[in-house]
């Protein structure tokens, strides 16, 4: 994973002053959160490069070992429980880390780059985020859990103390479950970072309430940093 990874990219302006790197989950591919931006209600907004990345393929143990799009491979797969591949989640914070420098070579600081991702791709926005060495704008977190909280115990960085998070889950999730999400949520609130936490009545998916709540984070969070506010 030492080349850039593939992505689809789509800008709600012609001179982004913003920048949303979003990752998928497990199994999927850039493309599945390409429909949302049009719901997130962003007209009049500065305008935003969303970055949709691909995932390397990998063979994942709890697929039985079948190669699939994935940020690092799961060891057991339980609503309530997680053993992943350390090893994998650093390579592909590493991967991440590469697409926010061509952000920063594109013209945007990492003061104006948010990290957003659901289930895997959440767990990687965190992992990413909490422990980079620039401040970034926020983290986007869905459906998701902290897949290695002693790296992020190990490697947090002042810059990033204190973070705002956007976070959300299903409170009926069969795949990622609501422990999980609370799980997490309460270990970075506990480290300072306000969180802005959601629950949906739906399962391991996403809703349009929810775009409509994360696109009006967005916004409120681009207004503060826009207002000088970190």
């Amino acid at each position: 994973m030492d080349e850039m990874l593939e992505a689809i990219e789509l800008q709600t302006g012609a001179e982004p002053l913003y920048s949303v790197i979003w990752m998928h989950g497990l199994g999927a591919d850039g493309s599945d959160f390409v429909p949302v931006v049009p719901h997130l209600g962003l007209a009049g907004a500065p305008a935003i490069r969303f970055v949709f990345p691909n995932a390397p393929e990998i063979p994942v143990t709890c697929n039985g070992g079948y190669v699939m799009p994935a940020w690092y491979d799961i060891i057991s797969l339980d609503p309530h429980t997680r053993e992943v591949d350390a090893g994998g989640v650093a390579n592909s914070r590493a991967a991440i880390r590469r697409l926010i420098e061509r952000e920063n070579q594109r013209g945007l600081p990492c003061g104006r780059i948010f990290l957003a991702g659901f289930s895997q791709g959440g767990a990687i926005a965190y992992a990413t985020a909490l422990t980079h060495a620039e401040r970034l704008a926020g983290v986007i977190a869905l459906s998701t859990y902290l897949p290695t909280p002693e790296l992020v115990e190990a490697e947090a960085t002042a810059a990033n103390a204190g973070l705002p998070i956007f976070a959300a889950h299903g409170s009926e999730d069969d795949v990622v479950g609501l422990g999980l999400g609370t799980r997490a949520r309460d270990l970075v609130h506990g480290r300072g970072h306000p969180v802005a936490w959601h629950e949906y009545p739906m399962p391991h998916s996403v809703c349009i309430e929810e775009i409509i709540d994360i696109g009006a984070w967005l916004r409120a969070r681009m207004a503060a940093i826009e207002s000088g506010s970190p």
